[in-house]
């Protein structure tokens, strides 16, 4: 996020490895090849589950398959690292472009959500025996793969798996920041953030001389602008949002924010210093918008700190710019996979960023389309995040960026053409997305500023996605 919102035109540059994953046929048995499953969360009304698949023998795996059954009453949701086809209650997951070359001795995994109380049982992995052994004469019936892959089973929407709390969050979620400082926006108390917003990122927490430490607390500009406002009718007023039902996240960084985390010790003071700041001003979690530099190994690690501390109830969210999610090495992506079990969602500013290469690396798309958003959504959605954690970052239009401002109704537009596969532009992606999590916008400032038109537009449309 940034408080002066210049345009930025960013280099089209291409992408480290070729995304988009393709069907695989049956690949030949390995001998040595195994696989075990692990709950990684369990609750009164579903899981999440994991297999891991590991290569016992001496020669290396190219491309896996395995197949399980559930019983009646337990449904698959939403899944990550693999591909799916469904005959029934069997279910056989096979690899996605990046991880399906196996060398002797490594391991992949994927995982997956179900609703209901059963497990996974008759597990094969190309064709064989999932606990490893020779492969049947008469391999199990299998449903060729389609086609157009099969779009995905929307997530339970109760309770969470092992990411931060999404049953008390909607399963597809509208959020907002609300500026501590003052700009030409309407300025607010927080109280008055309209109902529409689900989830409130605060902006911004500040440096300190510390490396790694945070600092919060009501800018005087803004308090003498609302005619007073002290850091306890902030806290009050987060109280409040509570009192709605709505989460409140304390952001980090925006354009001139200089907060580094680049060695062990000031991961450790950021994990100390954020949690001391949730639990003075009662805030839910913390949202990562750092646009001077990112150390991916260390945040990662300060995060990890913090969801200690604070535990599974943290929200963590991260808002990088455009070019950060281009290329999944890079240390934005980086972080956003390295900590994929436990964070909530990455709404990615698609703004500000000239024309960038989409998911198909066919064109460049220009901003400000249906095109570029759902282009540049699908490099995450098939580069490892999922959809539940995958979120559409816009201005609230006029004055809120230099450039990528659209009507709301262009943001309604990628949403369906991702979740539905509708309303889509010249470039379609390769699946569709049922558990997309939904749409940000910088800001809620500026939105009031412009009538509020943003919110009210996207929020009702939020809740008829599947």
């Amino acid at each position: 996020m940034k408080r002066s919102r210049s345009l930025v035109l960013s280099l089209v540059t291409a992408l480290a490895a070729t995304l988009g994953a393709a069907w695989v046929a049956l690949p030949a048995y390995a001998a040595g090849a195994t696989a075990s499953f692990v709950k990684t969360a369990d609750w009164a009304s579903g899981w999440e589950g994991k297999y891991t698949i590991t290569n016992g023998g001496t020669s290396t795996i190219n491309g896996w398959s395995l197949a399980f059954d559930l019983p009646s009453g337990t449904t698959l949701g939403s899944y990550w690292d693999a591909l799916l086809t469904s005959a029934g209650q069997r279910h056989t997951f096979t690899n996605r472009s990046w991880n399906g070359t196996i060398a002797p001795g490594a391991s992949v995994s994927f995982g997956f959500l179900a609703s209901g109380s059963g497990s996974p049982s008759g597990c094969q992995l190309n064709g064989a025996s999932c606990g490893g052994g020779t492969p049947p004469t008469t391999p199990p019936p299998t449903t060729p793969p389609p086609t157009t892959p099969p779009p995905t089973t929307p997530p339970p929407t109760t309770p969470p798996p092992t990411n931060p709390p999404t049953g008390d969050l909607p399963k597809h979620l509208l959020t907002g920041y609300w500026h501590n400082f003052d700009n030409p926006a309407v300025e607010l108390r927080l109280r008055d953030v309209p109902t529409e917003y689900d989830l409130v990122a605060v902006a911004f927490a500040e440096a300190t001389s510390t490396p790694g430490a945070l600092t919060f607390g009501i800018d005087p500009g803004l308090a003498a602008s609302l005619g007073g406002y002290t850091d306890a009718d902030f806290t009050n007023d987060v109280r409040t949002l509570h009192s709605r039902g709505k989460r409140v996240i304390l952001s980090v960084g925006g354009e001139t924010g200089r907060v580094t985390v680049n060695d062990a010790a000031s991961a450790t003071v950021f994990a100390d210093t954020a949690a001391a700041l949730i639990a003075r001003y009662g805030f839910d979690g913390i949202d990562i918008d750092l646009e001077n530099g990112l150390n991916p190994t260390y945040m990662a690690q300060a995060l990890r700190a913090l969801r200690a501390k604070i535990g599974s109830s943290l929200i963590i969210a991260m808002a990088p710019q455009t070019i950060d999610m281009q290329n999944p090495a890079g240390g934005y992506f980086k972080l956003a996979l390295d900590i994929k079990d436990i964070l909530t969602v990455v709404n990615t500013q698609f703004y500000n960023s000239g024309a960038m290469l989409g998911c198909d690396q066919n064109a460049a798309y220009g901003q400000g389309t249906v095109n570029f958003i759902v282009a540049l959504a699908c490099i995450q959605l098939e580069a490892g995040l999922r959809p539940d954690q995958v979120g559409l970052g816009l201005p609230a239009g006029p004055g809120a960026a230099g450039g990528g401002i659209v009507a709301p109704s262009v943001v309604n537009a990628a949403l369906d053409c991702l979740a539905r596969g509708t309303n889509c532009g010249s470039f379609r992606p390769p699946r569709t997305y049922p558990g997309i999590r939904g749409a940000m916008t910088w800001s809620v400032n500026w939105d009031v500023s412009n009538g509020n038109t943003f919110a009210r537009t996207v929020a009702p449309h939020l809740d008829t996605l599947p």
